[in-house]
C-alpha cells in the first residue's frame, strides 16, 4: 500500500490539474452531509469491489473502519458488491445472447 500512495503523489505531481479535479470530485460526495460518513465508506467500499480498485478497496475499507463500520456491516456491504457483479454478469450475458441471436 505506502508504494502505491507514493505513486499517487508522484502522479499528482505529474499532472496537478487532474489530481485536482478528482480531489474537488471527491470532496463534492461529501458535500451536504445527506450521507453520514460510514455509510458514505460503505457505498465507496462496495463500489471499489466491483470496480476491482485494490488501491480504492485499501482507502475506503480504512476510512470504513475509522468511520465506525463494524465486520457484520462490511460484510453487507461486500455481499451487495457481489450480488451486483453477479447481476451485472447475467445481463450483459443476455445481452451477449441477443447479440448472437442478431447476427
Amino acid at each position: 500500500m505506502t508504494a502505491l500512495i507514493k505513486r499517487v503523489g508522484a502522479f499528482s505531481k505529474a499532472n496537478p490539474p487532474v489530481a485536482s479535479a478528482f480531489h474537488k470530485l471527491e470532496t463534492a460526495t461529501r458535500e451536504g452531509n445527506i450521507l453520514d460518513a460510514k455509510t458514505h465508506e460503505l457505498i465507496s467500499l462496495a463500489v471499489a469491489v466491483t470496480t476491482r480498485c485494490d488501491g480504492c478497496i485499501t482507502a475506503h475499507a480504512a476510512a470504513a473502519k475509522k468511520a465506525g463500520a463494524n465486520k457484520e456491516e462490511i460484510a453487507a456491504a461486500l455481499g451487495t458488491a457481489i450480488a451486483l457483479n453477479a447481476g451485472a454478469a447475467y445481463v450483459y450475458s443476455a445481452r451477449a445472447f441477443e447479440a448472437y441471436e442478431e447476427l
